[in-house]
This record gives C-alpha cells, structure tokens and sequence, in this order.
C-alpha cells in the first residue's frame, strides 16, 4: 500500500526537497563542498605565506633568518605589513660590502708590513 500525497501537493517535487525519512542530498553535497573550500583556501594562504621563505632559501643565513622572523611575525599577528617586508628584502639581493672591505684591509695590512721593514741600506764597494 503506497501512501497518498496530499491533495495539495505538487506531482513533482525537485531532488532538493528533503524526503520524509529525513535525507537531504543538497545539505549533504553542501557540507562537503564547504569542508574542501575551507582547506583548499587553508592550503592556499599557508602556501602564499611562505613565499617569501622559498623565495630567499639560496640567499645567505643572516637574510633568511630574518625574513623567517618577519614571516612568522606576519603569521601570528596578522600584520601584512610584516610580509609585505618579508617579500620586499626576499626580493632584492643585498650588495655585497664585505668583499671589498676585506680587500681593502687585506692591503692596508699588506702595505703597513711593507712599511714597517726596516730599511737597509746598500753595501757600498770598496775600491
């Protein structure tokens, strides 16, 4: 025995009414969609957020450790400008000043050893 729909009742009802046994395949569908969205943009702003670390890993120790502080910062505080920052000096190279100090002090070192000598004076010949 079929039950009777109630004479009011439209003929067809779309799939996203829920049923009499309580099953509702939008709500279902929907869950799952906003699950996936929600650590889809998860994996997203952590991937966007490290950028700047991988972006300075073949840079030196002393910039790559200040741009993990200053990621970190940006992570814990929400302050983009922390990682705009971060990107910033991942970005640009910083020139190179050691280099050519230490040339300039290697040859001062190497002219004041030079200098520093004693003299000595020529033998003169005897006739």
């Amino acid at each position: 025995m079929t039950p009777e729909a109630h004479p009011m009742a439209p003929e067809h009802l779309p799939r996203f009414v829920a049923a009499a046994d309580g099953s509702d395949y939008l709500m279902t569908v929907m869950i799952f969609f906003v699950i996936f969205v929600i650590l889809g943009l998860g994996v997203a702003y952590f991937t966007l957020h490290a950028m700047p670390e991988k972006m300075a890993h073949h840079s030196n120790s002393t910039q790559l450790q200040l741009i993990s502080v200053l990621a970190m910062l940006a992570l814990f505080t929400h302050n983009n400008l922390f990682w705009v920052g971060a990107l910033v000096i991942a970005a640009f190279r910083p020139p190179d000043l050691i280099t050519p100090l230490n040339s300039i002090a290697s040859s001062l070192r190497d002219l004041t050893s030079k200098a520093a000598e004693p003299k000595t004076m020529p033998e003169r010949e005897t006739e």
